[in-house]
């Protein structure tokens, strides 16, 4: 990463704290081969196919764990200018809302501001991750039934924020000069998912014409 992006980038402006695999554990190993792949030069496409010998659950578990840390950070760099009087709706243009839901108190879609949103999605992906339940560390843990339709919902709410940040402060990321930074982000996470068929084709379609380059 260039020393601009290092700037833009930087740990301050992360929008939660990282996520991080500890070292020794297959996790860990996973990843160290999923920033190597990027770091190689590989197509995309190439980098978030399944390596051979690897299981399926562990690879996509990594990657949800880094998508979640970039995410982050993508929009830890914007945040100061996305508030309640920029975004009074959390949405992705005027085609496109998106209503928070959870298990707690918002039970009924609700229609929230996309600080507030972002506020609560972020808590709750944090809340996923951590859980030995449905992400085991432990070599020789199971994942539970349930793993895949969580991994779901996380990739296709963690989509709907570059949703917003696409179509409403792209300016913003443009202004910084990391917008190859956020489209290759993009690109990878947009493959990634493909990949492994984790997010239906019709939710992917508010960026389809959006973003120039994701190659679809």
């Amino acid at each position: 990463m260039s020393h601009a992006l290092k700037q833009v980038f930087n740990k301050d402006k992360t929008f939660r704290p990282k996520r991080k695999f500890e070292p020794g554990t297959q996790r860990f190993e996973l990843h160290k081969k999923a920033q190597a792949s990027l770091n190689a030069g590989l197509d995309l496409k190439v980098a978030v196919q399944l390596p051979p010998g690897e299981e399926q659950n562990d690879w996509v578990a990594v990657h949800v764990v880094d998508f979640f840390n970039r995410i982050n950070l993508i929009y830890g760099t914007i945040s100061d200018y996305c508030t309640e009087h920029s975004c009074p709706v959390m949405s992705g243009g005027p085609k496109y809302e998106y209503r928070w839901q959870d298990e707690h108190k918002y039970r009924k879609p609700t229609a929230l501001s996309a600080p507030q949103y972002m506020n609560l999605l972020m808590d709750w992906i944090e809340v996923q991750i951590n859980n030995e339940d449905i992400f085991p560390t432990n070599v020789g843990t199971p994942f539970p039934k349930n793993f895949l339709p969580v991994v779901k919902k996380i990739l296709s709410r963690l989509f709907r924020v570059f949703v917003h940040v696409y179509i409403h402060h792209f300016d913003r990321i443009t202004q910084m000069g990391s917008e190859a930074h956020v489209n290759t982000c993009y690109k990878h996470f947009y493959y990634f998912v493909k990949e492994f068929n984790l997010i239906d084709t019709k939710e992917l379609e508010p960026l389809v014409s959006v973003w120039v380059g994701s190659g679809t």
